[in-house]
């Protein structure tokens, strides 16, 4: 008597979903595609961007900062936050800095910090287009 093929061959493997694989590669390419978007708006090119380009220790309680502003809007006045910092990164001295509207994208700014001790160290922190009332131009 011969046997019947199930017995002989065992049961016939479960077809596999073959749009599983499609469907998990294209979840991968859209988070991939939403990780690069969220790194390009968080680390890509800012409307306002501030770069130090040095600093002089003038004396004691003085330090004197170099920077340079790049703007999207040339026409927007923007306020720039320099600090000072000593020699274990302590800030000693800080001032907000009004740069004014210009016809050139980027501008250079020299300014000239007042320090509660010796800074080892002065920078830009950084740079808004919300300007205080108290350092816009001509109010």
């Amino acid at each position: 008597m011969s046997e019947r093929p199930a017995d002989r061959y065992g049961i016939a493997p479960r077809k596999t979903r073959r749009w599983l694989p499609y469907a998990l590669g294209a979840v991968v390419i859209l988070a991939g595609l939403g990780v690069a978007y969220l790194g390009y708006r968080t680390y890509g090119p800012q409307d306002i961007e501030a770069d130090r380009i040095g600093y002089a220790i003038v004396d004691d309680s003085t330090v004197s900062v170099d920077f340079k502003v790049t703007r999207k809007d040339p026409g927007k006045a923007v306020a720039c936050f320099v600090r000072a910092m000593d020699g274990d990164t302590d800030e000693v001295g800080r001032r907000e800095v009004l740069v004014p509207g210009s016809d050139s994208g980027t501008v250079r700014v020299v300014t000239t910090i007042k320090t509660s001790r010796r800074a080892g160290a002065g920078n830009v922190y950084g740079c808004t287009d919300h300007v205080p009332a108290y350092l816009r131009a001509g109010d």
